[in-house]
């Protein structure tokens, strides 16, 4: 009986211990999640402050490029007559049309004047490149993460395309009830979406929130889309760290990775410039493509609202310019306007 009682004890004891070794690096014992491990961290001495950002943000000239954006008719027309092939199309921050083959992908779509709760937070200062109800059939919604410029439940609630398969990271299944094929994804998981299409949620150095009280209680990351022979990596906001080298030696070369190229200076708010521990800055965008051995990258989450402090027009020209010291030729380093509709094959040539 005693050598019964010290099975079943033991048993109890060495069971919960086995568990939480088994648990990823990314899973907090508390349910939360954390950075792959080694990335950087932000300093805990660090102060938000609402009002010295918005006087910051005050003095940001919204003076746009005059080819910043395409003509609403134009987009539409080319929609139309690109119908049949493989493209990719800005609707504007990290919003993306990827038509491949008889898939149309749409990523983080925002669709609200707003990037907030309800009618607060920063606006919008161009307009989605096409209505929500204007857009084409959509047969996959990708969403890497729930903030507000990403996750927009007003687009999520008016989605016309609610058969749609609904691919997101662990936890925020909950807020896609009214659509009929949702799969949440842990990091390296993977999925067949069709005969011609894989992907794979795959770690980004990022966090997650969207109130007071949970703090990285969901999960977040970057999708890796592999269309026949092609590999496309759409990043989650990230921001730098050695998890990338390790991406690229296992699933490198990437043909086309997008990356945000946007929202990262919030100085005097953080002590240096044009730094920030989740958002790289354009030439941080380009040394993570080469880490993952990226044939060509699009820059993105730029030019549609103002979430930090650099000119708004700054990031794209810094990431041109960037490219040959990362190992990329300038036209390899793709910048898109509001609306542009381009095949995927003049993308990739």
């Amino acid at each position: 009986m005693k050598k019964f009682i010290f099975i079943v004890v033991t048993f109890l004891v060495i069971t919960p211990l086995n568990s939480m070794e088994k648990k990823p690096y990314h899973h907090n014992s508390d349910g939360t999640f954390r950075n792959p491990e080694g990335s950087p961290k932000r300093d805990s001495n660090i102060k938000w402050s609402y009002k010295i950002f918005n006087q910051e943000r005050k003095k940001i000239k919204l003076k746009l490029s005059p080819n910043h954006v395409v003509p609403r008719e134009k987009v539409l027309k080319d929609l139309k007559e690109n119908n049949n092939e493989n493209y990719i199309t800005w609707i504007g921050h990290a919003t993306f049309l990827i038509k491949l083959g008889d898939t149309t992908i749409i990523t983080d779509p925002v669709f609200s004047k707003n990037t907030g709760p309800l009618i607060f937070g920063p606006k919008r200062y161009v307009e989605p490149a096409i209505k929500l109800n204007e857009l084409p059939p959509v047969d996959l919604f990708l969403l890497t993460h729930n903030h507000y410029d990403h996750q927009d439940m007003s687009t999520i609630r008016n989605f016309p395309y609610k058969k749609a398969k609904v691919l997101v990271p662990l936890k925020l299944s909950k807020y896609f009830r009214r659509f009929n094929d949702v799969s949440e994804l842990d990091w390296y998981q993977e999925i067949q979406v069709n005969k011609d299409i894989k992907v794979t949620l795959l770690p980004a150095v990022h966090w997650s929130k969207r109130s007071l009280t949970d703090t990285n209680k969901t999960l977040w990351g970057n999708f890796l889309i592999e269309y026949k022979d092609k590999k496309i990596l759409f990043a989650c906001d990230t921001g730098i760290g050695d998890i990338y080298k390790d991406l690229g030696k296992k699933y490198g070369p990437i043909d086309l990775t997008f990356i945000n190229i946007g929202a990262y200076n919030f100085y005097p708010i953080m002590p240096v410039k044009d730094k920030s521990v989740y958002h790289t800055n354009p030439e941080e965008a380009l040394q993570v493509a080469r880490d993952l051995k990226s044939k060509k990258v699009i820059g993105m989450h730029w030019g549609t609202v103002v979430l930090s402090l650099e000119p708004i027009m700054e990031p794209p020209v810094r990431f041109k310019d960037g490219a040959e010291k990362y190992g990329f030729k300038k036209s390899d380093a793709i910048v898109f306007k509001i609306g542009e509709v381009k095949k995927l094959n003049e993308i990739l040539d």
